[in-house]
């Protein structure tokens, strides 16, 4: 009866103590994969969050990229037309001078009503000609200014997504030597 007693034990004793230490080993094993599931998934809501960030950054730096595009044309236009306006004005200046020595040496006196004439345009011209001289320099000078706020803008943005990607290679190079 002992021998039976003793075969009952082992065969129900045995394996419900081993039952007991597999269920506890289980539960730390669910209990640490959870924790990891856990990690993970914030890891993927800060990675997520970042791309995010990151695509709106690239957008916004294709907007400012225009920007500074236009602004570059405008300039560019600006500066044209006010070399090409103070081209005018020199030929404009000779023109006066010409037609000034010209009258001073004319003695016919149709022929200086003429040059008179024909000075008192050329001056009313150069002056016209100076004023829009002006007027693209000031433009080119306002079109710097807003090339220099533009590209500054551009460089900020710039200077954003560059901190965004060492946060996304350090937070990749973290996440990587963590679970190892």
């Amino acid at each position: 009866m002992r021998r039976a007693l003793f075969l009952t034990l082992v065969v129900f004793g045995v394996p419900a103590a081993a039952f007991g230490q597999a269920a506890a080993s289980d539960s730390q094993t669910l209990q640490a994969l959870l924790t990891e599931v856990r990690e993970l998934r914030q890891d993927l809501r800060t990675s997520l969050a970042r791309m995010q960030s990151g695509q709106i950054l690239l957008s916004r730096l294709q907007t400012q990229q225009a920007a500074v595009t236009h602004a570059s044309e405008h300039l560019d236009d600006s500066r044209s037309k006010g070399a090409d306006a103070q081209t005018h004005q020199q030929h404009l200046t000779a023109d006066v001078k010409q037609l000034e020595d010209a009258l001073s040496v004319e003695e016919n006196l149709v022929q200086r009503r003429e040059l008179q004439d024909r000075l008192s345009h050329s001056k009313s011209e150069l002056e016209d000609f100076t004023r829009i001289a002006q007027q693209f320099q000031a433009a080119e000078i306002e079109g710097e200014q807003r090339l220099r706020a533009e590209q500054d803008k551009f460089n900020a943005l710039e200077t954003q997504l560059d901190e965004l990607v060492k946060k996304l290679g350090n937070s990749s190079e973290q996440s990587g030597s963590v679970r190892r």
